[in-house]
């Protein structure tokens, strides 16, 4: 457990890079339990470059990440990008299972229902996923945020969740992150939408080389 009043996430002069060029330096934030943090910034700054690295997808070169009080991931955060990770060859069901499992749950076929009516595609469980359109195919990686906990995953990192989403899904969406961070969860995403229920930002055009 992480100790009361200790961040969730630490970033001490971080260097946001891609290859070996710096796009930000000395990036600093705090994010604690209940944070909704909205990363934003120019094209070009690094936003998903950074969360790529907070996810253990590339490298920290310089600067500092302590993960609840550890210079390491004592479990895995949740990483959602642009990249969906969808097996075309698999069900609807199957891909969204798959992604759970991944944090080690395993979901009931009641779980697996409730999730997919939450994020319109209820009855598509035994549908291949190779026949979903895109904007279909990206809301199976979003199911799995009905089901996951602070307990399973504490933080959250979300490259554009928002994407092709209509207004109702937005808005549940915002109530789902809500929850997450009341039940002491901790949210660092990029959207180039608002987010109503943002309650920090972290600006990387401060930041720029």
């Amino acid at each position: 457990m992480t100790a009361l009043n200790t961040p969730l996430l630490l970033l001490e002069e971080l260097t946001v890079q891609r290859g070996e060029i710096p796009l930000c330096e000395v990036v600093t934030l705090h994010l604690s339990a209940g944070s909704i943090c909205h990363l934003v910034g120019a094209n070009g700054t690094g936003k998903t470059t950074l969360l790529m690295q907070l996810a253990g997808l590339l490298p920290v070169l310089t600067g500092e990440v302590v993960y609840q009080g550890k210079a390491c991931l004592p479990s895995q955060p949740l990483y959602v990008s642009h990249q969906l990770g969808i097996h075309p060859s698999l069900t609807v069901a199957q891909n969204l299972t798959f992604l759970l499992n991944l944090y080690g749950m395993t979901p009931s076929a009641a779980d697996i229902d409730e999730a997919l009516t939450w994020v319109g595609l209820q009855g598509f469980e035994t549908i291949s996923s190779s026949h979903l359109s895109a904007g279909q195919t990206r809301r199976i990686t979003l199911a799995r945020l009905y089901l996951l906990t602070p307990d399973v995953t504490p933080l959250w990192l979300l490259d554009e969740p928002f994407t092709a989403l209509d207004v109702d899904m937005v808005a549940r969406m915002e109530d789902r992150l809500r929850d997450f961070a009341n039940a002491g969860g901790a949210i660092l995403m990029t959207s180039h939408q608002s987010v109503g229920v943002a309650n920090q930002v972290l600006d990387l055009t401060e930041y720029m080389v």
